[in-house]
């Protein structure tokens, strides 16, 4: 299994600390005091995303689709 590369921002801020997003993920941005605590906060953001989309899977279904294949995938910041 392969890691999945994306582009991480760190913006530092005027007040102090880091604003993170993934180009590739819009909507997914955390911040932190340091880059290393932007980067752990922007993990859970992301694992957090994943887990309401796991527990949505197939309730916004309209019944058109007969089969869902999901599988699992890695990724490491």
């Amino acid at each position: 299994m392969s890691d999945i590369k994306m582009t991480t921002i760190f913006e530092p801020c005027e007040e102090g600390g880091y604003l993170a997003y993934i180009e590739e993920i819009p909507g997914i941005n955390s911040q932190g005091e340091t880059i290393e605590e932007a980067k752990e906060n922007l993990t859970d953001a992301i694992n957090l995303m994943f887990e309401e989309r796991r527990k949505n899977v197939g309730k916004e279904s309209d019944n058109k689709i007969k089969e869902i294949n999901t599988q699992t995938l890695t990724f490491s910041l």
